[in-house]
């Protein structure tokens, strides 16, 4: 980013206030609103103390809400005890045991229903299973499963025992999950013997093994849920079914109760380096923020039928599908397979035969389904879709527009929410009974949010729409904890760029003249592909890691579906290959970093030079080649470049 404050090009004026019958009805009302800012801004710890004791079932309640002693690594809530499962499950059996928890759907068709009773049981069963295989609390278990229940009971069952899970996105290859696996030095792997999607079987018991062959030492047992029924190789005394895991244990299960600081998961997310960061969160400020902000910014009422359509293997599938609207007691729609399969209308669908109210999607799947034209969404009956939301990167206002009058009917409030893995929960999005919305903003902080923009020098940004880095000034209740295993890479990643005096996002933002955010995008090289979050330095490495490769820098490209697209500049071995020569070595290696990192990180668009941009220091200049990928015309110094002659080529000109 400039060392000078950005300044917007984009000036939405369109505004858009909420439904007068929603904010009749609206569990936050406009005083309600302004009562927890003012509460929140007049004391900070007493706020979300109060909030605590509100909204969580403590084992033993905490006295001190938080520690700042050995900040930035903040504690909160640290002599309190609790179980998260507990809080999701056990506490509604008495008022809704027999309300409906989960809405399975797979992509064949088949649908299932757990009861809230249903769901505990299933819950219990595999914890008492779990602990006979010798899982105890603080072990680490690797889940890569299909989107199905199981993958949620399986993330409630290691919760319930005290176990620390960590997800692992079933789309990332096999050297991704054994990284994941290593570093987290997991004991165990929960698995399937194939996932669907888009009418393909997803090999996930395949790359297991083959991940488990490169060096995981610590892996004990990996139990397998039978999803396919494919044949497949099972390795004696290490693998089990699910079914055998289950049999004949009791469908109840003592929580084991931790503290408040007690790891609930690891979720390893990519940085600007070559390995991914394992993302530590804690049990009792993590569940305390995803609940809250399950019932403030998405309005849960009980009769709610609510749809995140997030894989568990990211941040929002753990967040809004197996922790906050479960402890929240709702309703969740669960799919597994692919939003366009068989045909553009079957996200409507679901949402037609389940009677979804509540729909939270991603704008590369909203670009998506735009593509199929107005007459798909409007062949099926939305009119019990009551609010929408927005997650993953900033929504373009042409897809927000597209959302709001033909899914929303001009009725729906949409919220358009601003998080990251590591803030755990929401942190900006409107209030929908409240907030007037504008079409690319995330509007303001959630109450106890403290956000600013600040320049280079670390101070506050107060002329509007001028941007700068996007900070949190007080800690909150789900922030990050640590990097598993790095400490000093947490602290360095995130605080010391202003000397530890706020959060640093990795954004960029601005604010406007009524206090409205809206994100510009990264500020470090990290790539935001279809809603994940991709370091350049893992596909480079992927890329450098092939016998015809020498040298690779990649960048991100605009892409009208994928919000960004992998654009990869390759210097190869012997001669630069052109025409078809290109195109098959291109081939090659979009294959290979598939093999390597999973295909999400495949390359959009390889270009082949003789060299890289790079100052005489020998560093490669990014935003020049940023430049060129977006077809733009070159304005910045190149006098510092060690061959300015390269321009030409990486432009296709020579």
């Amino acid at each position: 980013m400039s060392e000078k404050n950005l300044e917007s090009i984009l000036h939405e004026s369109r505004s858009f206030p909420p439904n007068a019958e929603f904010t009749s009805k609206a569990r936050l009302k406009a005083a309600d609103l302004e009562a927890l800012t003012r509460e929140a801004a007049a004391d900070h710890e007493a706020y979300w103390a109060r909030l605590a004791r509100e909204e969580i079932d403590w084992h033993t309640p905490f006295t001190q809400t938080l520690d700042e002693s050995n900040a930035p690594n903040y504690r909160w809530f640290t002599d309190g005890t609790l179980n998260v499962s507990h809080n999701c499950l056990d506490v509604h059996l008495e008022a809704r045991g027999d309300k409906t928890a989960i809405i399975f759907e797979a992509e064949n068709g088949d649908s299932r229903t757990l009861s809230y009773r249903e769901l505990t049981a299933a819950v219990c069963r595999l914890a008492n299973g779990l602990r006979a295989q010798g899982i105890q609390s603080g072990d680490r278990v690797v889940l890569y499963m299909p989107m199905t229940p199981e993958a949620v009971i399986a993330m409630q069952a290691c919760a319930r025992i005290g176990a620390i899970h960590s997800v692992v996105f079933g789309g990332f290859s096999a050297k991704s999950l054994r990284d994941r696996i290593v570093d987290a030095g997991a004991k165990m792997v929960i698995t399937a013997d194939g996932g669907h999607r888009g009418g393909q079987i997803i090999a996930l018991k395949e790359a297991t093994d083959t991940a488990l062959s490169q060096e995981c030492e610590t892996i004990e047992h990996v139990v397998v849920l039978r999803c396919t029924g494919r044949d497949i190789n099972m390795v004696e005394g290490r693998d089990l079914w699910w079914s055998d895991v289950i049999d004949g244990q009791a469908d109840q299960c003592e929580p084991e109760f931790v503290n408040a600081e007690h790891p609930l998961f690891l979720l390893y997310t990519s940085g600007s380096t070559g390995m991914p960061k394992g993302i530590q969160h804690s049990s009792g400020g993590y569940l305390l923020n995803t609940k809250l902000t399950s019932k403030w910014v998405f309005d849960l009422n009980d009769d709610d039928v609510f749809w995140c359509t997030a894989d568990v293997g990211w941040v929002t599938g753990h967040s809004y599908v197996a922790y906050g609207p479960l402890a929240a007691g709702a309703t969740i729609v669960i799919y597994e397979g692919a939003p366009t399969y068989p045909d553009g209308g079957r996200f409507w669908k679901i949402c037609q035969q389940y009677g979804v109210t509540i729909f939270y999607t991603a704008p590369t799947a909203i670009r998506a389904l735009m593509r199929f034209g107005d007459e798909v969404p409007l062949s099926y009956d939305l009119s019990k879709l009551r609010l929408l939301g927005t997650v993953g990167e900033p929504i373009n206002p042409e897809a927000w527009m597209w959302y709001h009058r033909v899914i929303g009917k001009e009725r729906c409030p949409i919220v358009d929410t601003w998080w990251q893995t590591e803030t755990g929960a929401i942190m900006m999005s409107p209030i929908p009974g409240v907030t007037a919305t504008k079409p690319g903003s995330c509007t303001r902080p959630i109450p106890g949010i403290a956000a600013a923009i600040v320049d280079e020098e670390g101070e506050r940004v107060e002329a509007p729409n001028q941007g700068g880095y996007l900070v949190i000034e007080k800690p909150w209740p789900s922030m990050l904890r640590t990097i598993w295993g790095d400490n000093d890479r947490y602290i360095e990643t995130y605080w010391e760029k202003f000397n530890n005096r706020y959060y640093v996002a990795g954004d960029s933002a601005v604010c406007d003249e009524e206090g409205y955010y809206r994100i510009m995008g990264r500020i470090d090289d990290v790539l935001n592909v279809s809603g994940h979050r991709l370091g350049t330095m893992e596909v480079e490495s992927a890329l450098v890691a092939h016998e015809l490769v020498v040298e690779a820098a990649v960048v991100g490209q605009p892409h009208e579906i994928k919000g960004e697209a992998i654009f990869a500049y390759v210097v190869p071995r012997g001669a630069r290959p052109v025409g078809e020569d290109a195109v098959a070595m291109a081939k090659v290696l979009r294959d290979w970093v598939g093999e390597e990192l999973g295909a999400i990180a495949k390359p959009d668009d390889i270009r082949f030079a003789d060299n890289l941009p790079k100052t005489r220091s020998g560093k490669i200049m990014r935003r020049l080649l940023r430049t060129i990928a977006k077809g733009e015309e070159i304005t910045q110094d190149t006098s510092t470049l060690e061959n300015e002659a390269i321009l030409d080529q990486l432009r296709g000109e020579k």
